[in-house]
């Protein structure tokens, strides 16, 4: 895969720039009305939903369904598929995991939420990947905006953003 570098790129594709990391660029015209943005992403780039993946966030081991008191861990998977949230927790060593209020992911991320990237958040966090990522030769992940999808090998996934790969992923 041959890096393309755009000036004004976003973090995420500084991130993956800097590292040296393969990707291409995927750009599409993101509809306001869509409810889920990596069907979105999916059906307009015409991937299987399988290979595109989404970046959630969750508190580990909160006591509320806030960060206050928990840690805040990135979980990426399927967008055909949803979280597992205990699965989650125990691949960095928690009990419980609760979803991150969408302002909160926002801020610790810097990104707006549907745009949500693995790569060049603004403070890194644990991450882990499902391991279904590893069956295909490349994923694709939010580009750091809505419209925009990277596609890179999961491998390169899991070395740029340091992420264990766990079974956290459940079909939808």
């Amino acid at each position: 895969m041959a890096s393309r570098r755009r000036a004004g790129g976003t973090p995420a594709t500084v991130a993956l720039s800097r590292a040296g990391v393969p990707f291409t660029e995927h750009a599409y015209e993101h509809d306001p009305g869509a409810t889920s943005f990596g069907l979105e992403a999916a059906a307009v780039l015409g991937l299987e939903p399988r290979q595109v993946l989404k970046t959630l966030l969750a508190s580990v081991d909160a006591s509320t369904g806030s960060a206050r008191g928990g840690r805040l861990v990135v979980g990426v998977v399927p967008v055909s598929g949803r979280l597992d949230l205990k699965a989650l927790a125990a691949a960095v060593g928690g009990k419980r995991a609760t979803m991150a209020e969408p302002a909160e992911a926002e801020r610790a991320t810097g990104y707006v939420v549907g745009g949500i990237s693995p790569v060049g958040q603004r403070k890194a966090l644990p991450t882990v990947l499902d391991e279904s990522a590893l069956s295909f030769d490349v994923v694709y992940v939010s580009g750091g905006r809505r419209g925009l999808d990277l596609a890179l090998s999961p491998a390169d996934l899991v070395r740029v953003t340091g992420a264990v790969v766990a079974a956290i992923g459940r079909p939808g």
